[in-house]
């Protein structure tokens, strides 16, 4: 195989190196690449075999080997196949013959302008020599030198050819995705070899990664430009006409811009893509991912385990900085009681999000004879697994892991003493966290930070944690197996009626707290302070650090207020109505059960109570710990950087360290890269490389095993009962809080994951639906708690349904049926 078509199929890395590989994903996304075709690997390596010039290339110099390839009249065979995919291309085009090398424009490591290019080539002949020249640029000093300095062997690499019909460029230049909020355009004059060298600066457009509409634009004096002549190309004056005046116009800078999101898309991170254009058409040459010095986040490295983001996934819905993830792996330790089993992680970080490791609950279960129980006590937090989908175990006999499992247990124990503090902390905790607070904010110095983070930030951040844990351990199998008794007795509807109306001490569920204050607030029965001072730490990213509280924004509250459309309590009242009704039902067909059901969901309500009062007690301690992050970078000078080390490296710089620092610029790049990415799939089981899913056309959001084929995509989508109830209505699919007020009244949020930040969205819809979520998740609490149906935890929602499709949701079937796709405009 000497050749392949440009969109081959079966183009791969092995056999047409990196920027054949990128092009030929580009021309079968259908996107604008001048055509072509690929000389294979195949082609060079049949090459060095037939002249034996293996050891000679590794034993000669540059010079040298140029000359050996110089001297060797290409294989027939190669050489017929080469002219016949030219011949097909036209009557002789001029064409660009370009390197790709097998080690190059991978992530870390482009090697541009390692390999050799040759543009404006006519005729057979003079490609297939070409050819031969590219094949030996693999042996420059600069390329033996470059794969030297990043660790390749020499003896590993090989090198395809491009072979692509020459745009006789306009004009031409490169654009940049890296910007979170932008992207850049550098264009020149004619072909674009001139900007490639720095033989002139170019134009520099600024555009808006959303909309596209620019922002900032430089129009540059371009004295030089790379033109086509019969020999090749060479370099020439740009006419005095034409040396101010902006090279694209403002249509074909944004259509440049939609391509290159296009692009960076399908790549599923940032890149650099040359591009040309010619009578006004724009053309793409080349995309490549942008390089730099990263990191590795990947725990799924570290063995053949099944990860899940379930639940975690809600509670930290993004990419996660370094200073974040360190205070995540205290939480879980304290949640958890132990951060590992036997050295194999309870929770993992895969690409900067965080996973819970169900292969470890899944062993522990084997050993202790309860196997069924922890997958049925799972199910209902985690969801459930996918058809196909194995849990691997871990390798560790029964007798390792009861004893790996003996610590864990004692300390849940030790957890569970602390039940019955819980009401009194609760009580205290806003005033004690605030106090630390205010310290914070006025310690002055390094070293006086670092001792109070020892003296009190450390040990109130572990309370709140260790609280949060009792919280939740107290007879959890209430939480659990209530639902489900119920619904065998009354069915899913009047189950879901029953088990909702949860009251606390001072109002409904911590989670409708933020919902129902600002209604509140909203009738002046409070006033501003009281809402910021109860609900402020609250949001949909507050997990994470780096991320300012709702309260650190003047307007929030302003914006609160004109977004709560629907006043949540008509909601509340209807369904303290239907719950009533459900009750009347019940007593009358079951009289005996009634009473004792009433108070097994009084006491379920009063765990849910308390599970939730200190879960925002424990947010406000990641709160408390964001303001001593923040006064670090204050007191340090670091600022934001300091968000990029771990707590105990921050501790370090407090002390007087600068080692640290120099982890923050790698930390940022890759915190950017696994940023660019889409979200990764809710299971993953074995290996997983995000760069490489990301750009996999057919990747998958709901599953990824590595292990195994799982059965394919269903196209049906169902999860569990929320809410119960039937509704049709337009599906507004919202990948972010932020895009909320896309949301119409009456329309159905149709989202990956909803958390406390979501929860004034919620009297708005129709209906909700999730692929992430499970019966205690919060979208099915919420929508439980207002009436609202809702089905969770589908894995696919998003994939199948599109924004404006018709849809019908059926909370108590746990099922969503697309009616109507909109009418394509």
């Amino acid at each position: 195989m000497n050749t392949l078509a440009l969109a081959d199929p079966r183009t791969e890395l092995a056999t047409v190196g990196g920027k054949g590989e990128s092009l030929a994903r580009l021309a079968r996304a259908g996107l604008p690449v001048p055509p072509g075709f690929h000389v294979t690997t195949a082609a060079y390596r049949a090459f060095v075999t037939h002249h034996d010039l293996r050891e000679r290339i590794l034993s000669c110099d540059a010079a040298e080997t140029a000359a050996l390839f110089a001297a060797h009249e290409m294989p027939r065979d190669i050489a017929d196949d080469i002219r016949a995919a030219y011949r097909e291309m036209g009557d002789e085009p001029a064409v660009a013959v370009r390197s790709s090398a097998t080690a190059e424009d991978l992530p870390g490591m482009s090697f541009a302008g390692q390999q050799d290019t040759y543009l404006n080539i006519s005729g057979a002949e003079r490609v297939l020599d070409a050819v031969r020249r590219c094949w030996a640029s693999l042996w420059t000093e600069r390329a033996i030198a470059y794969r030297e300095r990043n660790g390749v062997p020499h003896d590993e690499v090989a090198l395809a050819v491009v072979v692509q019909e020459l745009v006789p460029a306009d004009a031409a230049g490169v654009m940049f995705t890296e910007d979170r909020d932008h992207l850049s355009i550098n264009a020149a004059w004619g072909l674009g070899e001139a900007i490639v060298g720095g033989l002139v600066t170019p134009d520099t457009i600024t555009l808006d990664r959303a909309d596209h509409t620019i922002v900032e634009e430089h129009i540059a004096a371009k004295t030089v430009m790379t033109v086509r002549v019969p020999e090749g190309t060479r370099e020439v004056p740009v006419p005095e006409t034409g040396r101010d005046l902006p090279v694209l116009s403002r249509a074909q800078a944004v259509r440049l811009a939609e391509l290159g999101m296009a692009i960076e898309e399908l790549y599923g991170h940032a890149v650099d893509v040359e591009w040309a254009v010619h009578e006004g058409r724009p053309y793409i040459l080349q995309a490549r991912p942008i390089t730099g010095q990263r990191e590795v986040w990947n725990d799924s490295l570290k063995g053949d385990y099944l990860w899940t983001n379930g639940n975690l996934g809600e509670a930290i819905p993004s990419v996660m900085t370094p200073c974040t993830w360190s205070l995540v792996q205290a939480f879980i330790s304290e949640i958890m009681v132990a951060g590992h089993l036997g050295g194999h992680p309870q929770c993992g970080n895969i690409g900067g999000r965080v996973y819970m490791n169900m292969s470890l609950t899944a062993s522990l279960g084997r050993a202790l004879g309860m196997t069924k129980k922890i997958r049925d006590t799972q199910e209902p937090v985690y969801g459930r697994l996918p058809e196909g989908v194995e849990t691997p175990l871990l390798p560790m006999s029964r007798w390792q892991t009861l004893k790996a499992a003996k610590p864990l247990l004692g300390g849940r124990r030790a957890i569970q003493q602390l039940v019955g503090g819980i009401p009194e902390y609760v009580a205290s905790a806003p005033r004690t966290t605030e106090a630390i607070r205010t310290r914070i904010a006025g310690t002055a110095t390094g070293a006086d930070l670092a001792a109070l983070w020892e003296s009190e930030v450390e040990p109130r951040f572990r309370e709140c944690n260790r609280m949060l844990a009792a919280a939740a351990r107290q007879d959890a199998g209430s939480l659990i197996y209530l639902g489900s008794q119920l619904t065998k007795l009354v069915g899913e509807a009047d189950a879901a009626v029953l088990m909702s109306g949860i009251q606390a001490a001072d109002g409904r569920l911590e989670s409708l707290g933020p919902l129902l204050g600002l209604a509140r607030f909203k009738r002046g029965e409070i006033s501003r302070e009281e809402y910021v001072r109860k609900y402020g730490h609250r949001g949909p990213d507050e997990f994470e650090v780096s991320v300012a509280r709702p309260v650190e924004d003047p307007a929030w509250l302003d914006r609160q207020i004109a977004g709560l459309t629907v006043d949540p309590t008509e909601l509340l009242t209807r369904q303290d109505e239907a719950s009533d009704a459900a009750w009347r039902r019940f007593r009358e067909r079951y009289p005996r059960q009634a009473e004792k059901f009433r108070r097994k969901i009084d006491r379920w309500e009063e765990i849910v109570r308390a599970r939730e009062e200190t879960r925002s007690e424990m947010m406000r301690g990641f709160w408390m710990v964001r303001g001593f992050v923040v006064r670090a970078g204050e007191v340090t000078g670091y600022g934001d950087d300091l968000f990029f080390l771990t707590i105990e490296e921050i501790l370090d710089v407090l002390r007087g360290s600068r080692r640290p620092l120099s982890q923050v610029a790698k930390r940022r790049a890759t915190y950017e890269l696994y940023r660019s990415l889409p979200p990764y799939p809710g299971i993953i089981r074995g290996r997983f490389d995000p760069e490489r899913w990301a750009a996999d056309p057919n990747r998958r959001g709901d599953v990824f095993d590595a292990g195994a084929t799982v059965a394919p995509p269903s196209q049906t989508i169902s999860g569990f009962p929320g809410a119960a109830g039937v509704v049709e209505g337009i599906a507004r699919v919202i990948s972010s809080v932020a895009d909320g007020d896309r949301l119409a009244e009456g329309e159905i949020l149709v989202t990956t994951v909803t958390n406390v930040g979501w929860t004034l969205l919620f009297p708005r819809a129709a209906a909700v639906v999730t692929d992430v979520g499970a019966p205690l998740s919060h979208a099915a609490i919420v929508a439980r708690e207002l009436g609202i149906p809702a089905v969770v935890g589908t894995r696919n929602a998003t994939m199948l349904i599109r924004d404006g499709d018709l849809i019908r949701v059926d909370g108590g079937q746990g099922s969503v049926e697309v009616v109507r796709v909109p009418a394509v405009v």
